[in-house]
């Protein structure tokens, strides 16, 4: 029975316990990099696929479509320079038999005649070329090279070393126990990490006995999954999973974090959900504090009531299949016990003190050394915070200054408590809680939890406008000092997530959406860190940060590059209208008119920025063409209503309105000569240009939209 000369290949590497937090990745990488190394050396047919596995004991993948052995290949070779491989009389040189003897070995054929070699120019002179056929690799020695190199390459957190039984010493992330390489039902002889390839694997530690043969590549899934009681896909096996969680909740909400699903993916096999209980005194705990302690230490899954009401019924994932589950659930009920007994332990012994007793206490904690501590910051925090609730009121936003102040005092009170201390992603939550304990006003008490958002990308927004003064305050300090000592984001870096402070700025400032002054909240941040030397003033630096940001919101909600350099290039102090001037601007480069117009103001641009002279005020009485007057004609004609609708935040009428300007705009150039020899006709015209200018680039510098 001839072989087959394409089948599917199946590698398995069969090891302990493998880093829960990084199994995902892992698996990813061992059938990529495979799949590369194999394609690499032509060892794939076209339409070849891979599907990874990976389980807490192993790393394996199934390659469809692999050769036995890649195509032979047609070769050319450069051999020498004809001025060096012969002499002057025409015979060969010395070099060239040294060369074709090398090249011979290399190609495995016993010699090369010198008078076989293709005569062609390599471009700089006439060379010596060999043609010859390359047998292509055998898919045993190809893969063990792809092996190798995906092995080397593999992203493992931490390599440990340990021994064979033959004494041997072994790199790898944990010790290895079998390695697998089958193609179709064929073992190949390949090795690595000390290991023999074959086809034997181990199924559940618990649930299976014995080795498991894999008769085929392809049953490898289904094998494992009906005699070893593994389910070795990790895709497959977390759907199953949060499926069977869903189930288990019934009428009730399961909370799952997908970060919380793939550690818990990462330590099962065969995973079975089961209900368990805790007692209903521990729900006077604020709920995300159990609901986080649970998570963090015992890896189970909260459950809810409809209303988002925590319930005192949790589920746990068992590597376990059981017909009498009671001992695993009483077993991981009495182990959460004493967790939620340290929560209740912690929330009533934080409330024995009131936050605004905590504050002067922050004087010990230090912010950053350059800078001072977190009680130095609040102060900061203090001043920004009612001077951005003066602005808010000015723009027609009620703020009550007296909380916005005193809400930024309470913000960071809550990291001396307990609770925080324990579980640090409740700050903020915990400070809310504290401080209508405390009897605060309550929209003091939402900002101590609602300055920190958005925490990110897509995360909500602060509600009310003392919690909005609060988080303004708390990310213009941030960006402020910290670029002011010089660790402002470089490349990947950024230590202090000051893009993500720069987006949640910007995010308030549009969606909100607020009429502040970003040129005004910068210096009015800057402003409180007078007397401290070490932070700089940047504000030009920190204000092309934030338009750089802008940029990027923008093409995120699908706006054009020319769309959004077209308002951005502005560098509109007020961001509050930013997205009606990307629609007025999009509805503008819709019309007809708008590529001329567009064209035109490029050019009045770059006649204007190349101008030196002063500009002054247009007289009518100087024109002397007749494309002149109507050019002005037409300005003044539309400039009412399109400067009314530019009050009014009309943005597209605004825009619209230029579009009867087109006619005039194009016979000016077509007539009029702009830079006149006569000093004083020449000014008119460009007053007349600039007055053009002026009025069309309002809401948008349309000339970025000319291709």
């Amino acid at each position: 029975m001839s072989q087959p000369m394409t089948d599917s290949l199946l590698i398995e590497l069969f090891t302990e316990e493998l880093p829960p937090k990084a199994l995902a990745r892992l698996g990813d990488a061992f059938a990529q990099g495979l799949f590369a190394g194999l394609g690499e050396r032509d060892l794939l047919e076209p339409g070849a696929t891979v599907t990874p596995f990976a389980t807490p004991r192993r790393l394996a993948a199934l390659v469809s479509g692999v050769r036995r052995s890649a195509p032979d290949r047609e070769q050319r070779e450069k051999v020498l320079p004809l001025s060096v491989a012969l002499g002057a009389n025409g015979e060969p040189t010395p070099p060239l038999a040294k060369k074709l003897a090398a090249l011979a070995k290399s190609v495995g054929v016993a010699e090369i005649d010198w008078q076989s070699l293709e005569r062609a120019s390599d471009g700089k002179a006439e060379a010596f070329f060999y043609r010859y056929t390359a047998r292509g690799a055998e898919l045993a020695a190809g893969l063990q090279a792809a092996l190798e190199d995906t092995i080397a390459r593999l992203p493992i957190p931490k390599v440990m070393s340990y021994q064979r039984p033959d004494g041997g010493t072994v790199h790898f992330v944990r010790p290895a126990h079998s390695l697998i390489a089958l193609f179709g039902s064929e073992i190949l002889p390949v090795s690595v990490l000390g290991l023999q390839a074959s086809n034997v694997t181990r199924g559940h530690r618990f649930l299976s006995h014995g080795a498991i043969e894999i008769a085929h590549a392809n049953d490898y899934a289904k094998q494992l999954e009906s005699a070893g009681r593994v389910l070795a896909s990790y895709a497959e096996r977390r759907e199953r999973m949060r499926a069977a969680l869903l189930a288990e909740a019934g009428a009730d909400q399961v909370i799952i974090p997908e970060s919380l699903l793939d550690e818990v993916n990462s330590l099962v096999e065969w995973p079975v959900v089961y209900a368990c209980h805790f007692e209903e005194a521990f729900l006077a705990v604020p709920q995300e504090c159990l609901i986080l302690t649970m998570q963090t230490n015992q890896k189970y899954f909260a459950l809810t009531d409809a209303q988002g009401h925590l319930r005192n019924r949790f589920l746990i994932v068992s590597n376990l299949a059981t017909e009498t589950p009671q001992s695993i659930i009483t077993g991981n009920e009495r182990v959460v016990r004493p967790r939620l007994a340290d929560a209740k332990f912690f929330f009533d012994q934080d409330r024995k003190k009131t936050l605004a007793s905590r504050v002067p206490q922050l004087a010990g904690v230090v912010y950053h050394n350059k800078i001072g501590t977190q009680l130095d910051r609040v102060q900061r925090l203090q001043q920004i915070a009612g001077h951005v609730a003066d602005a808010l009121n000015a723009a027609g936003v009620a703020t009550d200054k007296a909380a916005a102040m005193r809400g930024a005092e309470l913000a960071k009170a809550d990291l001396l408590t307990d609770m925080v201390g324990e579980f640090p992603e409740l700050q903020g939550t915990m400070g809310t809680y504290y401080a209508r304990h405390d009897d605060e006003a309550e929209e003091v008490a939402l900002a101590c939890s609602e300055h920190y958002r958005p925490r990110f990308a897509g995360d909500a927004l602060p509600e009310g406008s003392v919690s909005t003064a609060v988080a303004l305050a708390d990310k213009l300090e941030t960006l402020v000092g910290i670029w002011g000592i010089g660790l402002q984001p470089t490349g990947e870096k950024d230590p202090f997530a000051l893009r993500r402070h720069a987006l949640g700025i910007l995010r308030m400032l549009i969606e909100k959406p607020l009429a502040l002054s970003v040129t005004g909240l910068l210096a009015l941040t800057q402003q409180t860190f007078e007397g401290i030397a070490a932070v700089k003033p940047a504000p030009d630096a920190i204000a092309d940060f934030l338009y750089d940001r802008v940029r990027g919101y923008l093409k995120e909600k699908g706006y054009t590059t020319n769309e959004v350099e077209a308002v951005v290039s502005l560098r509109p102090d007020q961001l509050h209208d930013v997205l009606g001037r990307m629609e007025a601007v999009r509805t503008f480069a819709a019309l007809p008119e708008a590529e001329a117009l567009a064209a035109a103001n490029k050019r009045i641009t770059n006649i204007l920025r190349k101008n030196t002279e002063p500009v002054g005020a247009v007289n009518p009485a100087l024109f002397q063409e007749e494309a002149e007057g109507a050019l002005h004609a037409a300005i003044e004609k539309v400039r009412p209503a399109a400067e009314a609708a530019f009050a009014s935040g009309d943005f597209t009428v605004a825009l619209r309105d230029l579009a009867q300007l087109r006619d005039a705009v194009d016979r000016f150039f077509n007539d009029v000569m702009v830079m006149a020899e006569d000093a004083q006709l020449r000014a008119n015209r460009l007053a007349l240009l600039a007055s053009l200018h002026a009025l069309a680039n309002r809401v948008a510098d349309i000339s970025k939209l000319a291709a």
